[in-house]
């Protein structure tokens, strides 16, 4: 690359987002290092056209064609993936080919199905650009008595995301609101599932826009199992990392809930009605009353007269709101939550215990001779029920599904009529994995699919600046259907099972 000094305002976007590291800052201006590779990546950052290509690539770089970058990779250099090194003027995949039991122990056990199972694995097989050239690998060999073929490519997807779960009541953003990694916009919060806050970091719109580096590398970053710092706007800051729990402004929740707070009723109703006279479990999404709740009056509660300020939803469910209060509401303090007390109907010495839906804290009330409810201590019978709500909680931890759609060009790789792998895929004829770990194909057309990233191996998904996310794609299907779909069956080889098994070679 070339840099006009004059244009140069040292902004250092170049240096932020340069995938190998080759631009660095001097008196404000951007200096390009011998090993550049040309990946653009820099060109598409810099606001002030001050950034060119050489006009003729190095003499002793190598072109990469795994993609459409097109890395200029030198000696001893590696590309803007970071897949593939230049070894002798030879481009050489920096991770060896993994076959299946390479990957076992992280993909875990699966029924035993003629081509449940790949041969081998995408896990450091490189690609091929453009994608109407075979697949990198395409072997064959035996399996329950069946001719099988596995098909892999790690494939460029622009079409991908991952789908963040956060198992905390604790809020950390409004539905909707940006996702930023820095100042850049990577993702949004998306609808909550139970006992879970949600990110959808990525996808296409996001991929192809101005923060689409930053979107690519959260992605990949995520699904590689490290740590990644987010923003919400208009809420909280987050450090998330696969297979561990969330620190959400700077704190750490232990658990997640129980059930919402109907359900947390439901479940210790018995419980709970041992320990007071009336009881209030707070949620954002269900806040339960039990003098008013099925379960309550199952288990013999009185009416309290105690009213509560969430709106009804049906009797002793009130829809909750959100904030950084008690169970993930705007409560701060619990006694915020009752409205009024209807004294025809309470009685004195009546207790009221507020709890969450995790148990982790709670507060006992008890009415006064002048109707007034004042805080008393625990009793063991409350803290006998609030045990056993947090023990029933599961960890509050992070997890994440990469989602992606291989219905594209990367199909020509495989057959000559994608649309027949595509069908083949949906019927069950041709089985789609991810780095060997099982994936759900969405209905529907196209092939998109999910997979659970921590049953594929740790550094497993790249990213390039086209920008797109790199995924380890295995297709496997029997020999005789993959002939039928007009296969590239002359760029087979054979393969044998075996810890020091590979395909063949040419």
């Amino acid at each position: 690359m070339d840099v006009d000094v004059e244009k140069c305002v040292g902004c250092g976007f170049c240096v932020r987002d340069c995938p190998v590291e080759a631009v660095h800052l001097v008196k404000k201006k951007a200096v390009i290092e011998d090993h550049c590779t040309q990946c653009g990546a820099c060109l598409k950052v810099c606001e002030y056209h001050a950034l060119s290509r050489d006009s003729l690539p190095a003499e002793d770089a190598v072109a990469c064609d795994a993609c459409p970058i097109f890395c200029q990779v030198k000696e001893g250099y590696k590309g803007a993936c970071h897949r593939f090194e230049n070894v002798g003027g030879k481009l050489v995949r920096v991770t060896p080919l993994h076959t299946f039991e390479d990957v076992a122990h992280t993909v875990g056990e699966e029924p035993e199905k003629a081509i449940q199972r790949p041969l081998i694995t995408a896990i450091g097989a490189g690609g091929t650009y453009p994608d109407c050239k075979p697949a990198p690998a395409i072997v064959s060999g035996r399996k329950r008595h069946v001719d099988v073929v596995t098909v892999v490519t790690e494939a460029p997807l622009s079409y991908s995301s991952i789908l963040v779960k956060i198992d905390t009541d604790v809020q950390v953003g409004e539905e909707g609101a940006d996702v930023l990694m820095g100042k850049r916009k990577v993702g949004l919060v998306t609808t909550e599932q139970y006992g879970s806050k949600m990110l959808s970091i990525g996808g296409v719109n996001l991929l192809t826009g101005k923060d689409g580096f930053a979107a690519a590398r959260a992605i990949t970053d995520i699904a590689n199992g490290k740590p990644v710092r987010l923003k919400v706007t208009g809420g909280s800051k987050l450090e998330l990392q696969v297979g561990h729990p969330p620190v959400i402004n700077g704190e750490s929740p232990l658990n997640m809930r129980v059930g919402c707070g109907s359900a947390t009723l439901g479940l210790f109703a018995p419980l709970l009605k041992e320990a007071a006279d009336e009881v209030i479990i707070l949620d954002s999404h269900i806040t339960s009353l039990m003098s008013e709740h099925a379960a309550g009056r199952f288990v013999g509660a009185q009416a309290s007269g105690i009213k509560i300020r969430f709106p009804m939803s049906t009797p002793g469910r009130y829809f909750g709101d959100h904030g950084k209060g008690w169970g993930g509401t705007s409560i701060l303090d619990p006694m915020e939550i009752i409205e009024g007390i209807d004294q025809n109907i309470a009685r004195t010495g009546m207790r009221v215990l507020i709890t969450e839906t995790t148990g982790g804290r709670g507060r006992l009330l008890e009415l006064n001779q002048k109707g007034e409810l004042h805080e008393v201590p625990l009793t063991q019978t409350c803290r006998k029920a609030l045990t056993a709500i947090s023990e029933s909680c599961e960890f509050s931890r992070v997890s994440a599904v990469y989602m992606g759609g291989a219905g594209g060009s990367a199909r020509a790789g495989v057959t000559r009529y994608p649309i027949k792998l595509t069908e083949a895929v949906h019927s069950a004829r041709a089985t789609l994995t991810v780095g060997g770990a099982p994936v759900y194909v969405l209905p529907g057309g196209g092939i998109n699919f999910m997979v659970d990233v921590e049953r594929v191996k740790r550094g497993a998904f790249y990213w390039t600046p086209t920008p797109a996310t790199i995924c380890p794609i295995e297709y496997t299907i029997t020999l005789s259907d993959y002939r039928d779909m007009g296969g590239h069956v002359a760029a087979m080889k054979p393969f044998k099972a075996g810890n020091a098994a590979r395909p063949l070679p040419d």
